[in-house]
């Protein structure tokens, strides 16, 4: 299919991704001749790279522009799709692929390099970001995110032509809040490019390392363990086969904590090395991972969504089984109350030897026993010692558990949201929010609220929303925004469009206080967090 001038993410950044896939992508000789069919009509070739090559890898070609930057995968893409909406170029779905593929491993960032924002490709858009130049914030993240910025790397001359480029194609930029108080072009290029080229440096020694370094193998099976807001700790296997130049297939076996299985098919990719992306079917729901690799390829870390709800999802480690890994990976859950008695899942790898929850921690029963899984019915002594320690399965470590006799505070998780009305016959969906209750208990020394209190983890409360203001409450924003499920903690918003039964037949928007309760021995403890339900979101690229 030939794609001229159309946006890949006008309905969604699961579209976007989604171009990335399927796997097999062409040979490196095969990316570089797309090149040089499809860009050197604009861009010129400059010979050899300069660029660090892996081992084995011989010196690339260097085009004009395209070669003094790097990217993460979703970088690379977006690039490509702005040629097509922008400059009118042609390219089929399989050449896009493959040249996001071949520009992402030889022109991608080290691990390194993306620590701190992840959180943009892993679809965390309730992140509040936070930087130390105030300029940044002003210049750069008031139109999107600073994380997108921070993920790609460019000398100071294309930091240059990065602003002219912004200039030429968003003129009123100079006129908008933040840029008509000041001198916009004069601040952008003379503090915010050599700022931006000392941070965000096209060359770099752990550039440098990586692509040198060994890159592992993904291949093999893993052990993971996640938990999802609105549906509590899910964990299992996952089998990965294929190869890096072939493409990779996976399935999924798994459970949430209440027994509801967790299993699926799909396939995956990686990128630079340990970038893993994949695109899988779970009981007929279409979801994405966006997983790190660490640098020897014995974990993964990130994020699973659905394609087309990417604010539905949980955080996912997973662990790979070499032979010889004795290891745990979580334990489910990771608290106990003193005097109490509950269920542990402990998830690892050669699980073998005897379980140990430190003192005063007793086994009542063992319910199930494998190489890779225990579930135990344990009890907690009224007088058990307070605060975290270590679990631990014959020679098997990496377990953690929390013992605390009282929850001094909870917290609602996100403090702040956004939820987006959508459908009523539109192309849009809606966009619900999920919250969770993190508990939290006295330190050690025994008072609460003070830097010292002990995270518990996330605690079931039940939920509800009230107007945040006295707005709010005035244009009746909790009858018309949305519902709460009370139990889940998920809300969904209403429909999109003009509704006449509101002053004025405003859209369903709305200024929430979201509220948490729960009740621990004869304490009722509450807390608020914040959401704005809003219009549709229209422009929704894989790096927002």
């Amino acid at each position: 299919m030939k794609i001229t001038r159309l946006l890949p993410w006008v309905i969604g950044a699961a579209t976007a991704v989604a171009s990335l896939l399927p796997i097999q992508a062409s040979a490196e000789a095969d990316a570089e001749q797309i090149v040089r069919n499809s860009c050197l009509s604009c861009h010129t070739d400059e010979g050899s790279s300069a660029l660090p090559q892996s081992k084995g890898q011989k010196s690339a070609p260097q085009w004009s522009r395209i070669s003094h930057q790097r990217k993460t995968p979703e970088g690379w893409l977006m690039s490509i799709a702005r040629m097509q909406v922008m400059h009118g170029l042609i390219i089929s779905d399989n050449d896009r692929r493959t040249l996001v593929k071949y520009l992402a491993d030889r022109q991608g960032l080290a691990p390194e390099e993306t620590t701190g924002f992840r959180y943009a490709m892993e679809r965390r858009l309730n992140t509040q970001e936070s930087f130390e130049s105030e300029e940044f914030t002003q210049i750069c993240a008031r139109c999107h995110s600073g994380a997108r910025v921070a993920l790609q790397r460019r000398p100071a001359s294309e930091w240059e032509h990065l602003v002219h480029f912004h200039l030429g194609q968003w003129p009123t930029i100079e006129y908008q809040a933040m840029g008509r108080d000041r001198d916009w072009l004069g601040s952008a290029l003379n503090s915010m490019v050599p700022q931006l080229a000392k941070q965000f440096p096209l060359e770099s020694k752990v550039w440098s390392d990586w692509q040198s370094a060994q890159k592992p193998s993904l291949a093999g099976s893993w052990r993971f363990a996640g938990s999802a807001a609105g549906r509590g700790d899910v964990e299992g296997s996952m089998s990965i086969t294929g190869s890096d130049e072939k493409g990779y297939q996976l399935e999924l076996m798994g459970s949430y904590a209440d027994g509801t299985a967790f299993k699926g098919r799909g396939q995956g990719i990686v990128y630079t090395g340990y970038e893993w992306r994949a695109n899988l079917n779970i009981a007929g729901v279409a979801m994405r991972q966006v997983f790190a690799a660490s640098k020897d390829g014995s974990r993964l870390e990130g994020r699973m969504f659905e394609a087309l709800h990417d604010e539905v999802g949980m955080d996912i480690s997973a662990l790979k089984d070499t032979g010889v890994t004795n290891q745990i990976l979580t334990v489910q859950p990771s608290y106990i109350k003193a005097g109490e008695t509950q269920k542990l899942t402990i998830v690892g790898n050669n699980l073998k030897g005897k379980l140990s929850l430190g003192q005063d921690i007793q086994i009542s029963k063992v319910l199930e026993k494998g190489k890779n899984k225990i579930l135990v019915e344990v009890r907690a002594d009224t007088k058990a010692k307070l605060g975290g320690r270590s679990v631990t399965v014959g020679k098997s470590k990496g377990g953690d558990l929390q013992v605390y006799d009282r929850i001094a505070s909870i917290q609602v998780v996100p403090n702040f949201s956004v939820a987006r009305v959508g459908g009523n016959g539109g192309s849009t969906p809606k966009v619900t929010s999920a919250f969770q209750a993190e508990a939290w208990a006295p330190g050690l020394d025994g008072k609460a609220g003070t830097d010292d209190d002990l995270r518990i983890g996330f605690i079931p409360a039940s939920w509800h929303v009230e107007p945040f203001d006295e707005a709010a409450k005035a244009d009746k924003d909790t009858r018309f925004a949305g519902t709460m499920d009370a139990t889940r903690g998920v809300f969904s918003p209403a429909l999109a469009g003009p509704n006449p039964d509101r002053r004025m037949s405003t859209n369903n928007a709305g200024n929430l206080k979201v509220v948490a309760k729960l009740t621990d021995g004869d304490t009722t403890l509450q807390a608020e967090g914040q959401l704005i339900v809003t219009v549709q979101r229209w422009n929704n690229p894989p790096l927002p």
